[in-house]
């Protein structure tokens, strides 16, 4: 190689030297510049902000404030003021745990173009926070407002503006029922009143719901009253259909004549601390092409039906799970099962026919304890107290009974309002018995249950 070329070889390494030595060194300046230290970027008072829009995967939504939060595209739109000021909260004090100052390109933080531009206005000031990608290694995300800075912050926007149209809607809220229901009544498919009432006259248990009926309340069982008004409270009222029903809509949607009405009163405290009485209406409708053509036979076809809370404007499409539930309402749905309902402690004596025969069971109490005693014997009661309690209904029924009488009880309660109760069980079928209660017949019980009373009986007369 000839001494010019060996020359110019060498001049040509100096030169890449030098040029990797400035990167070299402009990246270190750079990398100076990555401060890790936590800091206030933004400080926004929620109760300050005029206006608040974002852009995120091809969805733009706008809202202002006036007396309330609007929807800019439609001021019918019923607005979650609640989730207004929880997107709001965020920048009240916006931290980052990462400042990368002088940034010269942003395309590195996925911020040249930004998965979301959130803008706020104040009276004051105009925002605009542009969100870029999520850094894996510091699980953390990289955001610009504007100062010609990027930073980290460990409160994520994009944990709460991952959001479209039907996320912001100010949903009616069902109430959570507990022992505050004073009143249920029901309108359409089924008609009557149930009322909530302490300490009753009319029960021998410890019922608190009861059907107002002709000169006497009709009780039913607490669990199952409760069960149903929890549906209600559970009720899921998301997927609406409309949030500004017109007369048209309402008639559209059977809830102009709804199938059932519930209507719950209940009491509430208010911000004082007040007792305060409230009420809930709950409108239940099928669709009503599909109501008229309904298979009533059929348990298992799909149902589309709706709700409408009250006279709110918002109607809702319910699943048709949720209907049926619904919809399951009458006095045999909340009605006892057992035949006793009462405390099996509150039996003195049980006057018992069997094939013919009658037998005595006598209780004496003794420290608050009772046990029982067949022929001045004491005697083990468990399996008893177990077949009596298991007399539950499989159907409700007022058929009189044409068959032999299986069984008869007289139990004679420490209760001054129900001294006793009867209970006759008659053959009815191969798979269940006929059950009497004081003359009246009530329900249609498994004759294996009947069976199992008939062995406990034995056992303890026979010995």
């Amino acid at each position: 190689m000839k001494r010019s070329k060996r020359i110019y070889l060498l001049l040509f390494i100096l030169l890449l030297t030098s040029i990797a030595t400035y990167a070299v060194k402009q990246y270190e300046e750079h990398k100076e510049n990555i401060k890790n230290r936590e800091e206030i970027i933004l400080q926004i008072p929620s109760d300050s902000v005029k206006t608040l829009s974002w852009k995120h995967e091809g969805e733009s939504l706008s809202f202002h404030k006036e007396e309330r939060w609007l929807y800019d595209e439609d001021e019918a739109f019923p607005v979650d003021e609640e989730k207004i000021g929880e997107l709001l909260g965020i920048f009240e004090e916006f931290k980052a745990s990462f400042i990368i100052e002088d940034v010269e390109d942003y395309g590195q933080y996925g911020l040249d173009n930004p998965i979301c531009t959130i803008n706020i206005t104040t009276d004051e000031e105009s925002y605009e926070i542009l969100v870029g990608d999520y850094s894996i290694m510091d699980a953390q995300r990289y955001v610009s407002i504007g100062d010609g800075n990027v930073y980290l912050v460990k409160n994520d926007p994009m944990d709460h503006f991952e959001l479209v149209l039907s996320d912001l809607i100010d949903h009616d809220e069902t109430p959570f029922f507990s022992n505050n229901v004073t009143k249920i009544q029901f309108t359409g498919v089924e008609n009557y009143t149930i009322v909530y009432e302490e300490e009753s006259e009319d029960t021998y248990a410890e019922d608190v719901y009861f059907i107002k009926g002709k000169g006497e309340n009709i009780p039913l069982d607490t669990s199952r009253v409760n069960s149903y008004l929890s549906k209600i409270s559970h009720l899921s009222l998301t997927e609406y259909i409309t949030y500004k029903a017109t007369e048209k809509d309402i008639e559209k949607y059977g809830l102009d004549d709804p199938e059932l009405t519930v209507t719950v009163d209940y009491t509430s405290k208010d911000e004082e601390g007040e007792e305060v009485s409230e009420s809930f209406v709950l409108n239940i409708s099928r669709d009503p092409k599909e109501r008229k053509d309904a298979d009533k036979d059929s348990e298992e076809e799909e149902i589309t039906a709706y709700v409408r809370v009250g006279n709110s404007k918002i109607i809702y499409r319910i699943t048709s799970d949720d209907y049926k539930d619904l919809m399951v309402a009458s006095y045999d749905d909340f009605r006892h099962l057992e035949l006793f309902y009462g405390d099996f402690e509150d039996i003195e004596k049980i006057d018992i026919s069997l094939e013919g025969k009658d037998y005595t069971i006598t209780a004496k109490k003794r420290f608050n304890k009772r046990t029982y005693h067949y022929e001045d014997e004491e005697i083990e009661i468990l399996d008893l107290k177990n077949a009596l309690m298991d007399l539950k209904a499989e159907s409700f029924t007022d058929e009189m009974p044409k068959d032999k009488k299986e069984i008869g009880l007289i139990l004679h309660l420490d209760k001054e309002n129900f001294p006793q109760i009867k209970i006759d069980l008659y053959r009815y079928d191969g798979g269940h018995c006929l059950a009497v209660v004081d003359g009246e017949p009530v329900s249609l019980i498994k004759r294996s249950r009947v069976v199992d009373l008939i062995e406990a009986v034995y056992a303890i007369v026979l010995g």
